[in-house]
């Protein structure tokens, strides 16, 4: 379940190949690492316990939705589930898999709503999400045409998410979470499209990522870039001193005039700001499959338009661009 080598496989004969001259040795090290840690063990086999399912029927177009004719037994939907929910919290999703609603924190769905009337065609393209916690996109890429999907997600929790979903899925479907950082991946400049959502704030130098997505993409490659944004000039940044919205990893959140301003100087063109949506309670929030704090608890209780620590409630934008 750590292995890699369907992967190898689907990158071979293609520019991705360069990557077998690092990745084997790369991704050796980190299964080694982490299955160091209690939790990650017990993740991984919750994974290996999973059944190897086929669905009957499998949308990925509208949602994340299989299920199997005749219907799997109460006993192994009730197995399955217990399985799921030892790997809480979901931040990503909803999934609704063999008659399991995996309600989690954020309705994705809601974001690839806004993404998907600005995106280039993705019939036949191969595409890269950074950053893409437990692959929930990824799946809606390959509902949307996508040949081949690749994530780029460090958190071994939303890895072995990502791993639960496609054994149940089916392991043949072409998308692969690589548990790395995108600033140790070599650059292939063969993607047609890369997406970063939810990433640059977290970034301490926003304009090196920007960078590692371009050299990610092909020449006339699209990118999608989504992150909090503020009111303001294309000189105004909002840095936070010690946390905004109760994550401590928040470095900047520039204004949309800046951001267009920080894509052109990394050689961006076409750059076009596409949404700006504020973040409601009804994207966000707890459930039962995310039981800890979400935004009601990071928003002042007195005036929701302001965080937990008086700063701009999160809006969030959504540019797209292309590599010259």
């Amino acid at each position: 379940m750590t292995e890699f080598s369907h992967f190898y496989q689907w990158i071979v004969n293609n520019p991705f190949e360069i990557w077998l001259n690092t990745l084997p040795s790369q991704l050796t090290a980190w299964r080694l690492s982490v299955l160091k840690n209690p939790k990650a063990k017990a993740w991984l086999n919750t994974v290996q316990g999973l059944p190897e399912l086929l669905p009957s029927y499998l949308n990925l177009l509208d949602r994340i939705q299989a299920d199997i004719s005749p219907p799997i037994s109460e006993g192994l939907q009730k197995g399955i589930e217990n399985r799921l929910k030892a790997l809480m919290p979901w931040r990503k999703g909803p999934f609704s898999l063999y008659g399991i609603h995996i309600d989690s924190e954020w309705r994705s769905n809601c974001k690839w709503k806004r993404i998907l009337p600005h995106l280039d065609s993705l019939v036949g393209k191969k595409v890269l999400d950074v950053g893409c916690g437990n692959g929930y996109h990824l799946w809606r890429m390959l509902g949307a045409g996508a040949r081949l999907a690749i994530g780029v997600e460090p958190m071994p929790l939303f890895f072995f998410q990502f791993m639960a979903v496609k054994k149940l899925l089916g392991e043949a479907l072409k998308a692969q979470i690589l548990p790395l950082r995108i600033e140790n991946i070599a650059p292939v400049e063969a993607f047609d499209t890369v997406f970063s959502m939810g990433v640059l704030y977290h970034r301490r130098s926003p304009l090196d990522h920007l960078y590692q997505l371009k050299n990610q993409l092909r020449s006339s490659g699209q990118l999608v870039l989504e992150t909090l944004v503020i009111d303001g000039n294309d000189q105004q940044v909002l840095i936070p001193e010690k946390e905004y919205a109760k994550m401590r990893n928040v470095y900047f959140i520039p204004s949309v005039s800046l951001l267009n301003v920080f894509l052109k100087k990394c050689g961006f063109i076409d750059v076009r700001l596409v949404d700006v949506t504020a973040t409601s309670t009804d994207e966000q929030r707890r459930t039962c499959w995310m039981t800890s704090e979400s935004l009601l608890d990071f928003l002042d209780p007195e005036d929701h338009g302001k965080t937990i620590e008086g700063y701009p409630a999160p809006f969030r934008a959504i540019l797209t661009a292309y590599k010259p």
